[in-house]
């Protein structure tokens, strides 16, 4: 079958929607048709090489769709299920898997984009293979990929709403909840008040965090932040961030900071906004050959820290529904983190907006 789909051919150049081939589900493989695909930061990292992977590449890694078929072997889901697509497929068997830490998951040698087979399912025209992002390339009509990369969820779920879970809420309420595991009565400062840092503040509101402080250059990230439960907001364009963090708290500095730029220079400032004692969270993916530069004597005296957070350090299958769980009870929010809707074939144009501060997420939707 054809479907078309977004694809970097070269990087740093516009993607290309293009009508590609693909090849059936082969054994614990299943083929999806998509609803919906979230436009986060990392996919234009993907376009831009920040995130490596050599072109051709299927771009999309926030999906929400149907099953449509089925290969042997699979048992997780039938046709017709709903389903939120994983960018990290897992084994379950693994070091890492069995320590519950499945984001870093050991279990697989299969190339960055290819299934677990090696292989391809999608083709140009002249038959060259186009890997997947994060092996599920949700940027396409229809995308096969592996059964491992599924969370079956309840029909009652809007696909166009519930794709947020498969991204940008599970990390930014994870890297609260599961990798920081913040207490409450904390302080906590958030760098980015984007898709993913409107999560976080969702999660420190969980968390029962006092003081929770949103930072961004861009006022109407800010707004949105207040309405999402930020009880300070800091203009990063008007002051040094530092020391309005600094004045909030009486020259102690946060408990938590979580970085969610994928910035050296906005991670060394979230290390001087946090006390002694205090924990940075890096949330935000930066170029795959940045550095950062700490003091590392302040480290050790301080007793500071500073930790990664790969997809919330979540469960995906475990995660994701107590999520929607918690949107179905009112105590998160969805809905209003979607600020427009596009086609596929304006990719382009999602991409322009979201450089340009106007979204907090946007989503595709197929079929309009």
């Amino acid at each position: 079958m054809r479907t078309k789909t977004a694809v970097v051919y070269e990087h740093n150049k516009p993607v290309v929607v293009d009508n590609l081939e693909l090849d059936e589900p082969k054994a614990k493989e299943v083929l999806v048709r998509m609803n919906a695909s979230g436009v986060c930061h990392s996919d234009l990292s993907v376009v831009n090489g920040a995130i490596h992977y050599n072109p051709p590449v299927a771009l999309g890694h926030e999906g929400a769709g149907v099953i449509e078929q089925i290969g042997e072997d699979v048992n997780y889901v039938q046709v017709g299920d709903h389903i939120l697509l994983s960018f990290v497929t897992y084994c379950n068997q693994c070091r890492m898997c069995t320590m519950t830490k499945v984001s870093l998951c050991e279990g697989f040698s299969a190339r960055v984009g290819y299934l677990l087979d090696d292989t391809c399912r999608l083709h140009t025209s002249l038959k060259q293979p186009v890997p997947q992002m994060a092996r599920i390339g949700t940027m396409s009509e229809y995308t096969v990929v592996p059964e491992q990369s599924l969370i079956k969820i309840d029909t009652a779920y809007s696909l166009e709403k519930a794709v947020l879970v498969g991204c940008g809420v599970t990390t930014g309420i994870g890297a609260v909840l599961n990798t920081a595991k913040v207490k409450p009565g904390s302080s906590v400062a958030i760098v980015g008040s984007g898709g993913v840092g409107l999560n976080v503040i969702q999660g420190a509101v969980l968390a029962s965090a006092e003081r929770i402080i949103a930072v961004d250059l861009v006022q109407q990230k800010l707004d949105l932040a207040k309405d999402f439960g930020a009880t300070d907001l800091i203009n990063a364009s008007k002051a040094n961030p530092v020391d309005q963090i600094q004045d909030l708290t009486d020259g102690k500095g946060v408990d938590y900071a979580f970085e969610v730029v994928g910035n050296p220079k906005t991670i060394e400032q979230a290390y001087e906004m946090i006390r002694p004692a205090g924990t940075v969270v890096v949330v935000g993916v930066s170029h795959h050959e940045a550095k950062i530069n700490i003091p590392a004597q302040q480290l050790v005296r301080q007793e500071k820290r500073i930790i990664g957070s790969f997809y919330g350090s979540s469960i995906p299958r475990i995660d994701m529904p107590k999520i929607l769980e918690l949107y179905n009870q009112g105590k998160i929010r969805l809905d209003e983190l979607i600020t427009k809707n596009y086609r596929l074939d304006q990719i382009n144009q999602a991409f322009e907006d979201m450089e340009a501060g106007k979204n907090a997420r946007g989503v595709i939707l197929f079929g309009e």
